[in-house]
């Protein structure tokens, strides 16, 4: 089994879920539990690595304070918890992180700061500084104030989003379930798949929903997508428990590995592909779908048949085929109400009708990426 990347990562960004934190549905959180993780981070640090911690377990750790004993179902407790549990929950990393003589941040995200380019932007300048000045920042969903992040949003995608975020170099998942199976862990017979080359591979692999703790949001599919968003960029990525996450760093053959794929594409364009939310959708000819895919071109009026949706210039729309299928995502150079005057006409057209603002690409090269 080749884990060479493991070793060799200098920025690692480390997620850790609820149910690792807190164990069952309504105890407290597991003061042990970070000590732990803490030790790995602290080994990984004196190894000259630099390290980014996305922490679950806010709402987990405000269930007992709050004398609940599941996680709540409404927003309004679900926010309540997330309050009283953030505090208990940054007080013992930073007491934790005390004890290596490390000094620890905290910083509460929403998706719409992964999701906006100037919000991205601000919180990658932030991460970096604090990396620099030697800081392990602890990362959160802000679910105190979040609504859709609570009822439908996962940590495991947002640690993916933070890797492509601060250019990780290996992205590492802890979880109750030590890997990935090829059948639900608890059937007899399943097996750990140790090690994913192509995402592909995996296609026909059962996979669960949110873990059985009662505290978390996520479960395996969403770790699977954490997988495909980071391999995809160039990121491998290591899924194991909290138990084996030691050896699995120190390359033992612990938890599943995915391997990275080869190419890489730049920040702005993973941020294009992955974190951004189209606001409308741009129908393109068959022409213009073999322009795109086959030579990597612009996108021009010219090849587009009609549009969807209200946006602004500067936008993230999806680009598909008479098929409906999405091909590419592109920020649009021009604002939805423009666009109709536009389509089927050549730049050149349209500059002696409309005017030379008006001679130019509907969705440059520069800023399209193909799904």
């Amino acid at each position: 089994m080749s884990r060479s990347r493991i070793s060799a990562a200098k920025r690692i960004v480390i997620k850790i879920g609820s149910s690792s934190l807190t164990g069952k549905a309504g105890a407290q959180l597991d003061t042990a539990a970070v000590d732990e993780l803490v030790e790995v981070v602290a080994a990984c640090r004196k190894r000259g690595s630099e390290v980014v911690v996305v922490s679950s377990g806010a709402i987990a750790a405000g269930l007992a304070p709050l004398g609940l004993t599941s996680r709540p179902t409404d927003l309004a407790t679900q926010q309540a918890a997330a309050s009283v549990g953030q505090g208990l929950l940054i007080a013992q990393y930073t007491r934790s992180f005390a004890k290596h003589a490390i000094t620890a941040s905290q910083i509460l995200i929403t998706t719409e700061d992964v999701v906006r380019r100037s919000h991205y932007q601000n919180a990658q300048r932030t991460l970096y500084r604090l990396l620099q000045l030697g800081v392990v920042p602890v990362i959160n969903e802000n679910d105190t104030v979040g609504t859709q992040e609570i009822r439908f949003g996962d940590n495991d995608r947002l640690a993916a989003l933070v890797a492509l975020l601060v250019g990780s170099d290996l992205l590492v998942l802890i979880s109750d379930v030590d890997a990935l199976y090829d059948a639900p862990p608890e059937q007899a017979g399943a097996k750990v798949i140790y090690e994913v080359f192509k995402m592909s591979d995996i296609d026909r692999v059962s996979l669960g929903g949110a873990g059985g703790s009662g505290v978390g949001s996520g479960g395996m599919v969403t770790k699977v997508e954490a997988a495909r968003i980071a391999t995809s960029a160039g990121i491998p990525m290591l899924l194991t428990s909290l138990s084996h996450v030691e050896e699995a760093m120190n390359g033992g053959e612990f938890g599943t590995y995915f391997h990275a794929h080869a190419k890489k594409t730049t920040s702005r364009l993973l941020w294009l592909a992955h974190a951004s939310t189209t606001q409308g959708r741009l129908v393109l000819d068959i022409g213009a779908v073999q322009a795109v895919l086959e030579r990597g071109v612009s996108l021009l009026p010219a090849g587009v048949t009609a549009v969807h949706g209200d946006f602004s210039a500067g936008d993230a729309v999806e680009l598909v085929g008479p098929d409906s299928k999405v091909i590419a995502r592109g920020l649009v150079a021009f604002d939805s109400s423009e666009i109709p005057l536009m389509l089927g006409r050549s730049t050149k057209e349209l500059a002696q009708s409309l005017g030379p603002e008006y001679e130019r690409e509907l969705v440059h090269r520069d800023d399209l990426v193909l799904i």
